[in-house]
């Protein structure tokens, strides 16, 4: 875990400091402009907002790392793939609702694009997708 937050700390250097050369380089590019109309806006807040961004996951990591206590199985070299917690929820690799789900959004997706009508249809089976899903364990064969 420290690993990585030194990588998100290196990445949030990295977009200030592009921040500031691309700021510089529309300044220095566009002399006979006053400096607020030489700066291209939207990319120099961006990058800064990259740059704040990585540093808040960085911090975040960095509190995490500090509150628990030691370091992660997955951290250790010489540790076995057995010594982290092997369990990692419920998965249904024979579930059919993801691929439905996902039709439904491109449905949806498809009725912004090219027409209005297919908006009411993609929410309906986006509906029926997400009942599917989360009770696919109460009825018929997998019923408990």
């Amino acid at each position: 875990m420290r690993d990585n937050v030194i990588l998100w700390w290196v990445l949030c250097a990295f977009f200030a400091i592009v921040a500031v050369g691309y700021t510089v380089w529309g300044i220095v590019e566009y002399p006979e402009r006053p400096v607020t109309t030489a700066i291209e806006w939207v990319g120099s807040i961006g990058l800064l907002f990259g740059a704040f961004m990585s540093a808040m996951i960085a911090f975040y990591l960095h509190k995490t790392h500090r509150a628990q206590g030691g370091e992660l199985p997955e951290d250790v070299l010489t540790a076995d793939i057995d010594d982290g917690d092997p369990e990692l929820g419920e998965f249904s690799p024979w579930s059919w609702w993801p691929i439905v789900l996902g039709a439904s959004a491109a449905i949806f997706l498809i009725g912004l694009a090219v027409g209005h009508f297919l908006l009411p249809i993609g929410l309906a089976i986006f509906v029926v997708a997400i009942v599917g899903w989360v009770y696919e364990y109460y009825r018929g064969h997998f019923a408990r």
